[in-house]
């Protein structure tokens, strides 16, 4: 089978029209600091910590692909083999948006300051006399912060390429030859210790929870896993959708939808899960260290969006996936998709926005204009890649089970 994709010239000038508003705000965001002498700090510190907040986010639900890639190959399952050129196309990019993560933090870590000399976003920066940060400070240091970062993307960048590009290679191997596939079996053993180590334990620490550096949690990683995950499921889906109903992905059926709203609605319990563990355990032990993390969330000018995040987050997508219809019916499935997405974004935007720029809050042009800027790029991105190769996975090992599957 020859599925090829071409990009529809709407896609492609909806995409170029998302990037276009995301470069015109970014443009706009730049002048105004630059021309404004009166900025306050807060402006200064919201112009930053948007680009922090979409670029990390964005980041994060593109590596999820590489994870369920890996994670498939270690578990020989055939579930992903009818639409894995999706995952793997967003697995590929993620490099991208590492990358732009790694610019804007670094530009906060080396050229951000306060009229005070301070480092709002990254108080650890500059410590001065606060014994906390500088009794953290062998880990939270601009080495060590430059030295996660750059491995993780890297890494990330290696193996969401190197994955694509074995699965490709195989259309070309010997029919029933195992050479690359279990060399793809080795690789995503070994992707799974590096996302270990950077998705669940260290990149989260440092890029988001070390904005409020007095504040730890020890559910913080996984807790960034699970909002991720879910959401570049709910990715994975829309794209899935959207390349079925441009006629592609012909081996897909509800079967596999199904299979992709039940990771939606079981990760969103999980989500939830481990937000209830984190704040039940500071609000039950009520320690000042720890509560007033959620203090300014709950109880401050941040409650609206805390009470959003759980009603979107958990509220909507439980009812609505709760049954077995709603799984398997496309509009549903791709409302919630986008709805996740949306939430998550501003799960997201709640966990680091109090920290760097306190109650002065906003979701106006400036946010919404970068998060449109940053979906225009992901459409252009994989769609570009999509092209690039068949969307069936011919000679794949697994071909025959998920045809199986759907039958």
């Amino acid at each position: 089978m020859n599925d090829r994709f071409e990009i529809p010239a709407r896609l492609r000038n909806t995409g170029m029209m998302l990037l276009g508003v995301g470069v015109l705000t970014l443009i706009c965001g730049i002048a105004i600091l630059l021309m404004g002498h009166d900025s306050s700090d807060t402006d200064k510190s919201r112009f930053w910590a948007v680009l922090l907040h979409n670029s990390v986010f964005f980041t994060f639900i593109t590596g999820v692909s590489i994870f369920v890639q890996a994670a498939v190959n270690l578990a020989q399952g055939a579930w992903l083999t009818a639409y894995r050129r999706v995952p793997e196309a967003i697995g590929a990019n993620a490099w991208i948006f590492g990358v732009i993560t790694a610019i804007v933090t670094c530009a906060i870590i080396f050229g951000f300051r306060d009229s005070t000399g301070h480092n709002p976003i990254y108080p650890w920066v500059t410590p001065g006399t606060d014994k906390i940060l500088l009794g953290k400070k062998a880990f939270l240091n601009p080495g060590m912060f430059i030295g996660f970062t750059v491995a993780t993307v890297a890494l990330w960048g290696f193996f969401g390429n190197k994955f694509r590009s074995l699965s490709i290679a195989q259309e070309s191997a010997p029919h029933n030859d195992t050479k690359i596939y279990w060399k793809v079996f080795r690789l995503s053993g070994l992707f799974l210790i590096v996302y270990g180590l950077s998705q669940m334990s260290t990149i989260p620490w440092l890029w988001v929870m070390s904005v409020q550096a007095h504040w730890y949690s020890t559910l913080f990683s996984w807790y960034n896993f699970a909002s991720a995950f879910v959401s570049g499921m709910s990715l994975i889906l829309l794209w899935v959708v959207y390349l079925k109903n441009q006629g592609n992905l012909g081996l897909v059926t509800k079967e596999h939808m199904h299979d992709l709203a039940k990771f939606m609605f079981a990760f969103t319990v999980f989500w939830t899960y481990l937000w209830f563990a984190q704040y039940m355990l500071i609000w039950y032990a009520n320690i000042p260290d720890e509560t007033v993390y959620f203090k300014m969330r709950q109880q401050g000018p941040y409650s609206v969006v805390f009470y959003a995040n759980f009603i979107i987050n958990f509220v909507m997508p439980f009812i609505i996936l709760m049954s077995r219809p709603s799984k398997r019916n496309y509009f549903t499935v791709t409302f919630i998709a986008m709805l996740i997405i949306f939430g998550h974004w501003l799960d997201f935007y709640q966990m680091i926005m109090p920290g760097a720029v306190g109650e002065h809050w906003h979701i106006n042009w400036y946010e919404i204009g970068t998060f449109m800027g940053f979906a225009g790029l992901m459409i252009l991105l994989v769609s570009k890649t999509l092209t690039k190769s068949s969307l069936v996975p011919n000679n794949h090992l697994m071909l025959k089970e998920t045809v199986v599957h759907i039958a």
